[in-house]
């Protein structure tokens, strides 16, 4: 994610490429290059639900160039692991959601568990993850090996689910997850 470029998205076809990655050295130089396995270059469908608080945060937060950087860090380079929860505010945010100790690879896990859910076929999970071993991908497979075109529909109907909660004027936790469209 640190290395997503605005050229990266495509929000007509709601889509991401991962092209590259940042790797950390010891001594603090950050280098650019391939993801850690071939499959970590990849197409990763957005969730149409999602699709304007992304336009917002390229609007708001990403400069207009192709090469601007998604998730700039403070100098306007790619953002350090390390400084990740401090820059956005990850701690304050979660804990005014109710949910303290959440962390950013728990999305990725929802995100995937969703996926399965739906009836993504193994093969479909670990393209999304970017992996080449089915290992990390069967922990999201619960239920079944369905439809492949089926990746995005869970997360497009919780995120509408919590979206009618809160225009209904239900205060769950759930809607805190969600920024009102």
């Amino acid at each position: 994610v640190t290395a997503l470029r605005r050229r990266d998205i495509d929000l007509e076809a709601a889509t991401v490429q991962v092209r590259v990655a940042y790797a950390e050295r010891p001594t603090g130089e950050m280098l650019l290059g391939p993801p850690k396995s071939d499959a970590g270059v990849r197409e990763v469908g957005i969730p149409r639900a999602i699709l304007p608080a992304v336009r917002g945060h390229l609007d708001t937060f990403v400069k207009p160039e192709p090469d601007a950087i998604v998730f700039p860090g403070p100098k306007g380079g790619p953002m350090r692991r390390s400084g990740f929860n401090k820059l956005s505010a990850w701690v304050h945010v979660v804990r005014a959601m109710g949910l303290p100790g959440l962390h950013v690879r728990d999305l990725r896990h929802t995100g995937n568990t969703f996926a399965a859910e739906s009836g993504a076929a193994l093969r479909d999970l670990m393209a999304r993850l970017g992996q080449s071993s089915t290992r990390a991908a069967i922990i999201y497979q619960h239920r079944s090996q369905g439809p492949t075109s089926a990746s995005r529909k869970p997360s497009n109907d919780l995120v509408s689910a919590v979206r009618k909660d809160r225009e209904e004027g239900d205060d769950g936790a759930a809607g805190a997850l969600v920024p009102a469209a």
